[in-house]
């Protein structure tokens, strides 16, 4: 979540950057406007997004399922509440700033509701227009416009004029539309400085639209003729701002930009491109694997989980369930035959001596330094040394460190060759210091006496599923 957010930032950052050196001294006014609009929400919108990228299949041909082991059951809780106090933490603060900002948000609201009630009503083409005693303000809000009665009759057609024109283009909605962003994402700094751009641009598009009209010098005259007072609210189309007069009348000076200036906005598309790259490389999408298969969303994810946890309770196979299971696995090829059931397929294997035979049923397995007997008993050995191994020295305060909480599933293929060695070792988990961590505890496993097949020493590969249990 933290760095989303810190995503959200950035990309606004890169919006504006561009905005700011680029495009708002440019007098194309509608098309600035579009920007200011758009660009906060795709930089809220790109971080979810992602390109998709091409998953490497892991070769399942021979590979040996052995029994999940099972760590961390006696972990501190302190890891997984840890995760909960801090989530709620962050989920309070965030809604303790949105409900003071929609407190002040009403309260602006209050304030106009007041200077309307109190104001005196009078009636003009296109709008409604209060006046405020004893004041010299000038702002509209939507269709209505506020002037205090001190403003100089000379003075007041002007600025009806200008505040028309905010009425005519709907200003107030982009102003609003900021303010609900402001509701949601109080804590972003861009948000503010996105709104102060849009009501600078507001001013220019006003201004454009009267000078056209009218005479520009005698248009300044009026904007330096009086200092007028401002009311303080984000979201009204102000018609005097000290702030903004000088930055107005250098804009109206300027010359219009010429149409091929329009090609600056087709920055926005390698920005974008950019975006997307940046956001589809910092998305692990091996969290995503397990997730998925922690949370199954389909009735065959659900049948999966609970062979899974057979397998995992009984400890053994037969060699049939053993085929079973290596045809359920098997990868089909070009010009296989497809088997309408588990059933045909077992009895075929009996009739031909000339169906593959899985390593998992090889003459000889692999055995672990002090194992004996036959397969079966060697298999049972090797299963439970490896899970007393991985128990013994797996580092269980990675729960803690982690901020972990609930089981944990890692997936790890390694393979034992032809000499006994554990070579190959590869991980798949929510998090990479847990891949890192079952790969090192795996590598460390003595060496075994490889297995055999038709008096041939031979590599065999081994599938590990490492459920780590948070509390």
């Amino acid at each position: 979540m933290i760095h989303s957010i810190i995503q959200i930032l950035v990309f606004q950052v890169l919006f504006l950057a561009v905005y700011d050196l680029f495009l708002k001294k440019e007098t194309f006014f509608g098309l600035n406007r579009i920007f200011l609009l758009l660009t906060p929400i795709l930089g809220c919108v790109l971080p979810f997004i992602s390109i998709g990228y091409i998953q490497q299949n892991i070769p399942q041909d021979y590979i040996i399922e052995l029994p999940a082991v099972m760590i961390g059951g006696n972990t501190s809780d302190a890891s997984g509440s840890g995760f909960s106090f801090w989530f709620p933490s962050f989920l309070n603060i965030w809604l303790i700033g949105s409900v003071i900002s929609t407190f002040l948000f009403c309260r602006k609201l209050y304030k106009i509701a007041k200077l309307k009630f109190t104001g005196i009503k009078q009636s003009s083409k296109g709008c409604k227009l209060i006046i405020l005693p004893k004041t010299n303000t000038a702002f509209s809000f939507f269709n209505t416009i506020f002037l205090g009665e001190d403003i100089s009759e000379e003075n007041k057609a002007s600025i009806i004029a200008h505040e028309k024109i905010h009425i005519q283009q709907t200003h107030s909605l982009d102003l609003l539309f900021f303010e609900m962003l402001r509701i949601f994402f109080w804590f972003n700094p861009m948000v503010y400085l996105f709104q102060n751009r849009m009501t600078t641009l507001h001013e220019y598009i006003a201004d454009a639209k009267i000078a056209a009209e009218k005479d520009k010098k005698q248009y300044y005259q009026n904007l330096l003729s009086e200092v007028f007072q401002t009311e303080k609210i984000s979201f009204i189309n102000t018609f005097f701002n000290q702030s903004l007069i000088k930055k107005r009348i250098s804009m109206l000076q300027k010359s219009k930009s010429q149409k091929i200036a329009q090609l600056k906005y087709l920055l926005i598309i390698p920005a974008i491109f950019g975006m997307l790259i940046y956001t589809a490389c910092s998305n692990d999408p091996k969290v995503e694997d397990v997730q998925t298969v922690q949370k199954p969303d389909s009735e065959v994810m659900t049948k999966i989980n609970e062979l899974a946890e057979a397998i995992m309770k009984k400890g053994t196979m037969t060699p049939e369930e053993e085929k079973a299971l290596k045809l359920l696995t098997n990868e089909a090829q070009p010009g296989d035959k497809v088997y309408t059931s588990v059933q045909e397929y077992l009895d075929e294997a009996k009739e031909q001596s000339d169906v593959d035979i899985p390593f998992s049923v090889i003459e000889k397995v692999p055995t672990y330094p002090g194992c004996s007997g036959d397969n079966e008993a060697m298999k049972l050995c090797m299963s439970q040394n490896i899970a007393n191994f991985v128990n013994a020295n797996f580092n269980i305060k990675l729960g803690e460190v982690l901020n972990l909480s609930g089981r944990q599933r890692i997936a790890v293929q390694f393979k034992i060759d032809k000499s006994g060695n554990i070579i190959d070792v590869k991980a798949r988990a929510p998090k990479p210091e847990l891949e890192a961590e079952a790969i090192r505890v795996v590598q460390k496993l003595p060496q075994m006496q490889p297995g055999e097949q038709k008096g041939q020493k031979v590599g065999v590969l081994y599938s590990l599923p490492i459920v780590f249990d948070v509390k």
